[in-house]
């Protein structure tokens, strides 16, 4: 049995202002060859369909213009999407009874009965071979909110134990109706323990790394675990059955050298034989200028810059790539931007973003506000700048990890 494990695709995602429609048309184009070329049984999407709880028209169209031709196209093939933190659970769940008639299961929150029990017969999917006999069961349990888990007060480790009770429950009715040589498939939404982040493009789903969950939670038994959440594609706890497959799409800058991709998963009864990673093509590249060390002058800058090939009508402008530009500077330069775009007036490329570096450090932020837009800055790169500025270094992992918990819990009162 072959199973494809994908996740956060952030259908409706903005890179600094530009719409990604084109990029994630063309993976979705793609993930649907690679669906048939190989051979898979089933598709397990882990979380973050949308990018954001309300997502605009066209990226829901999407979605569904996906959905519908996967089922026209495979009409035996398992598909199982689970919600994530970026999802609005209600919109996903609110179609379910039409998609399950065609055989996608949905599960944007978890499913309970009218007498708030685990609702297991839409929990537990049942995953068919090509010989349609049953070879898995998936345990399809989405990203798990406060609300979702049992009542334990604010003790310590409430968190990591109301998420392992419900997985517990799960497993333990997935091990009642699974028969033997059938495989136990997870998939979760969540921040693991010791996974690694894409630092601009991604929060934790709870607030502080004291949150993060154990891969313990997985039992052992568990053919594969298919994880949503990380963009960084990895194995988790030293695991090798328990992945992140990534984004398949850069979410930031900072991912350009990033391998996005899918993720191949060959079942051999109840083992897990194989999992190869499908590299997925980039439908628009990402440009970092200079190319080299990073201390480079305006005036090498710009040279660089006009070496860029011209705008043509082989290329589309959907297709220009995303341009990064760092530029070392003795002291501010109020018209930087101007001479950039100047420079850049008949290049095929599309400027998104301007760092600027200094010899010294600077007292504050706004010492260098004619040379910085703000709202081309991230919030993790505001503080790094703030940082430099009074200590003259990076500022540490701890202090990183206290930030990060200010941000999520300012962003979860908004």
């Amino acid at each position: 049995m072959h199973l494809i494990h994908t996740s956060d695709w952030h259908l409706g995602h903005h890179l600094h202002g530009v719409n990604r429609e084109y990029e994630h048309r063309r993976f979705l184009e793609w993930l649907m060859n690679t669906i048939e070329d190989q051979r898979a049984d089933a598709l397990l999407i882990a979380g973050d369909v949308f990018d954001s709880a309300n997502p605009p028209a066209a990226a829901q169209a999407l979605y569904y213009r996906f959905l519908a031709e996967a089922r026209h196209r495979f009409p035996s093939l398992d598909l199982v999407v689970i919600g994530g933190n970026h999802d609005s659970a209600s919109r996903l769940d609110a179609p379910k009874p039409l998609l399950r008639h065609f055989n996608i299961h949905v599960m944007g929150s978890v499913a309970r009965t009218p007498q708030g029990q685990l609702d297991l017969d839409q929990l537990l999917v049942p995953l068919r071979n090509g010989d349609n006999d049953v070879a898995a069961w998936c345990a399809a349990v989405p990203f798990l909110r406060p609300a979702d888990l049992p009542r334990m007060g604010q003790t310590e480790n409430w968190l990591e134990r109301g998420v392992g009770q419900v997985y517990g429950e799960v497993f333990a009715a997935l091990e009642q109706r699974r028969q033997p040589g059938q495989a136990l498939i997870a998939t979760g939404h969540a921040y693991m323990t010791g996974g690694e982040l894409s630092e601009l493009s991604e929060r934790k789903i709870q607030v502080g790394n004291q949150h993060a969950l154990p891969v313990a939670i997985f039992p052992e038994r568990a053919s594969y675990t298919a994880l949503g959440h990380l963009h960084k594609a990895q194995r988790v706890g030293g695991r090798d059955n328990v992945r992140y497959s990534g984004s398949p799409l850069p979410l930031s800058l900072d991912e350009a050298g990033y391998l996005h991709q899918v993720l191949l998963v060959s079942l051999d009864g109840e083992r897990c034989r194989e999992i190869k990673p499908l590299p997925v093509p980039r439908a628009v590249d990402i440009i970092r200028i200079p190319k080299g060390r990073g201390d480079k002058t305006l005036d090498e800058v710009l040279a660089e810059l006009r070496e860029l090939p011209e705008r043509g009508a082989d290329l589309p402008p959907e297709q220009y790539p995303f341009l990064e530009v760092t530029v070392f500077l003795p002291q501010p330069e109020p018209g930087l931007r101007k001479q950039i775009e100047e420079a850049l007036a008949d290049k095929a490329v599309r400027l998104l973003k301007i760092r600027t570096r200094y010899p010294k450090p600077t007292s504050t932020l706004a010492d260098t506000a004619e040379s910085i837009d703000l709202a081309q800055l991230e919030p993790e790169e505001v503080f790094a700048r703030k940082y430099r500025s009074q200590f003259d270094d990076e500022p540490p992992k701890a202090m990183r990890q206290a930030f990060h918990e200010l941000l999520e819990a300012t962003l979860m009162e908004r």
